[in-house]
């Protein structure tokens, strides 16, 4: 009895344990079956492993398309914490590598940047260690909001020239602008020696920036446009990231006395030259003010249907025509008035004219005065029958004192 009872035994035993394999194994198949919805097998007792996606969160998500410019970028874990972030920007056809940093708890990276540029593609690669010590990366792209409408600044004076000491540097812009704080803080002007600059708007489209008084000889003035992706407008943002830098050559202050028909040439406060001169007529009479040279001309065509007279005058070969404002005031070389009204008679239709001959004479006044200017120098009209000149006609600002300069900043 007692030895069949130990078989009996034996057999129990074998067969609890091929249920038993059967079970682990029957276990083992329900991990591969998707969707079987029983809670055993390994990944049961154990936890399903936790994918990259889990453990390295990337904002924004992976593939996003048109990402608006609000959107921040982000790379961070749960637990653990990043080993590297690399994030590389493509936008016009250039790679850049974005400049970030992880938190000193290791779990967050963050760009320099928080605003995200427009009409570019990111890649970010990111590896992390979770909290158990296992390592995870992570590889995703996005692209950002490439938008319809864009403007830009023209920016006077030109990259590397040498201007007058009266040089504003001036602005405009080829859209209307709405969100001028936005756009003046995106724009530095700088300078060598440092002296206080301010901005000015004229209108939605431009603005001035000047010093408080004429810049000192040898002054190195430094623009820079930051105007890339800043709103401007409603749907409207910059396009230009640049830089414009000009110097400033010596001082050239030009007094045209109106009622004296003289004007006065001080170089450096010493007086070079006094030379005479016929300004506008009675009923035609020049601009007072302070005006500053934007162009050099050595012959352009003057029509007088194209300031705003009649048909009073059209000639195709004014020589030595240097602009003083953008409604059409030149200080020019005349040819055809006759050689004493220089000194004793005003008889243009606003501008200053110099004695001149046909085609340009280098040693005629025009031609002396027209060598020894540069854009950026000063002319000043005293004892004109006519009102002081706008702020605004050509670079007129020296006319504004301080206080109101100062107060046309959109930032205060």
């Amino acid at each position: 009895m007692r030895h069949v009872h130990g078989r009996a035994r034996r057999a129990g035993a074998a067969l609890a344990a091929a249920l038993t394999w059967a079970g682990l194994l029957a276990g083992a198949a329900g991990c591969d079956a998707v969707g079987s919805g029983g809670g055993g097998g390994i990944g049961g007792v154990f936890g399903a492993p936790r994918t990259a996606e889990d453990v390295i969160r990337v904002t924004p998500d992976d593939g996003s398309r048109a990402v608006p410019p609000g959107r921040t970028l982000s790379v961070k874990v749960a637990d653990g914490r990043l080993e590297s972030v690399r994030v590389v920007r493509s936008q016009d056809a250039r790679e850049t590598e974005v400049a970030g940093r992880v938190t000193e708890d290791g779990r967050r990276w963050e760009p320099a940047e928080a605003r995200l540029a427009l009409a570019a593609k990111y890649t970010v690669d990111a590896v992390a260690v979770d909290g158990r010590g296992r390592r995870s990366a992570r590889h995703t792209t996005f692209t950002t909001y490439v938008p319809a409408e864009r403007f830009i600044g023209y920016v006077a004076p030109e990259d590397r020239s040498v201007v007058g000491t009266g040089m504003i540097v001036s602005l405009a812009f080829s859209r209307e602008i709405t969100d001028r704080a936005a756009v003046e803080r995106a724009v530095s002007v700088t300078a060598e020696p440092a002296t206080e600059i301010r901005p000015h708007w004229f209108g939605k489209d431009r603005v001035d920036f000047r010093p408080k008084a004429y810049w000192k000889p040898g002054t190195k003035v430094t623009v820079a446009l930051h105007l890339r992706d800043v709103q401007a407008a409603p749907g409207v943002y910059g396009l230009q990231d640049k830089t414009v830098s000009f110097t400033v050559g010596r001082s050239q202050v030009s007094l045209v006395d109106a009622a004296e028909r003289t004007m006065e040439v001080r170089r450096d406060g010493s007086l070079l030259a006094t030379v005479p001169i016929t300004a506008g007529a009675p009923t035609t009479p020049t601009y007072n003010g302070k005006m500053v040279i934007t162009e050099l001309l050595d012959v352009t065509r003057m029509n007088s249907r194209t300031v705003g007279f009649g048909g009073e005058y059209d000639i195709p070969d004014v020589p030595h025509a240097i602009r003083l404002t953008d409604t059409g005031t030149f200080l020019h070389g005349n040819y055809w008035a006759p050689v004493d009204t220089f000194g004793r008679a005003n008889v243009s239709h606003g501008c200053v004219g110099l004695r001149d001959v046909k085609g340009g004479g280098a040693h005629t006044p025009a031609g002396w005065f027209f060598d020894r200017s540069l854009v950026g120098d000063v002319v000043e009209v005293v004892n004109s029958n006519d009102k002081t000149v706008a702020p605004d006609n050509g670079l007129s600002g020296w006319n504004m004192d301080w206080k109101r300069w100062k107060a046309g900043s959109a930032v205060g």
